[in-house]
């Protein structure tokens, strides 16, 4: 978890959003650091069998776990809301003409790496200037149709072959992506609570163990108890 926090925050360090995210990533932080202070607590009484620190390591782990839970029960949800709400984000972008340069720029790398064109009615939603970003290629999956006589990138027709590009809206697979990456976000996240739990139930095994009193067998003296056939050994010694 720290790992990843502190590449998060070095990949979007120079990001223009960043001030936004800045608080997410300072909860990070502290949620790592607290596991790892916990984790500490927790080895240093296993090894050194103090209750305290290990009393201290269960609950700490308890109460995470418990948010990790919720925040994960909040996540599932809230996820069949996160498709239409992606869908209203980018529908934003609408008209394509009046979009930023930053989202222009976003949308035509996406375009190329997703194999489609425009937002919600493919090709349509650029109007005449269509960008050379949904052109086909040779090793195109997706299916192509020609581009319109009155566009821009009808210009780019050599001898009478057709002009190719993305026929498919990139809505979809934008979507679909976002939503990829939340369902791995997810698996993750129970994968973290799994490891929280096994470890309140190792920490608790350790505590009852601690508590366990051994059991001393009781010696009791008896006066009528029998003397044991014992020969002294400074008789043995004489009579070799």
């Amino acid at each position: 978890m720290l790992a990843a926090t502190l590449f998060s925050h070095g990949h979007l360090h120079n990001h223009d959003e960043i001030e936004i995210m800045i608080p997410s990533i300072y909860s990070l932080y502290g949620i790592c650091i607290i596991t790892l202070i916990l984790v500490f607590l927790g080895v240093y009484g296993a090894s050194k069998k103090k209750k305290w620190a290990l009393i201290v390591f269960v609950v700490g782990m308890i109460l995470g776990s418990l948010v990790l839970i919720a925040v994960g029960i909040g996540g599932l949800a809230r996820r069949s809301q996160e498709d239409e709400n992606l869908k209203v984000h980018y529908l934003e972008m609408l008209p394509l003409s009046n979009a930023s340069q930053s989202n222009i720029d976003a949308l035509r790398f996406l375009q190329t790496e997703l194999q489609c064109c425009g937002l919600d009615q493919g090709y349509l939603d650029w109007g005449y200037n269509i960008p050379e970003s949904c052109l086909c290629t040779n090793k195109s999956t997706n299916p192509c149709v020609a581009a319109p006589a009155n566009s821009s990138i009808f210009e780019l027709k050599v001898d009478e072959r057709h002009v190719l590009i993305y026929k498919e809206p990139c809505l979809p697979y934008m979507v679909a992506h976002v939503m990829v990456f939340l369902d791995t976000t997810m698996g993750i996240l129970l994968g973290v609570i799994l490891l929280w739990v096994l470890s309140v139930v190792l920490g608790i095994v350790l505590l009852c163990q601690m508590s366990k009193k051994e059991d001393v067998p009781v010696v009791v003296y008896s006066q009528q108890a029998k003397a044991g056939n014992y020969s002294p050994l400074a008789n043995i010694v004489e009579h070799t």
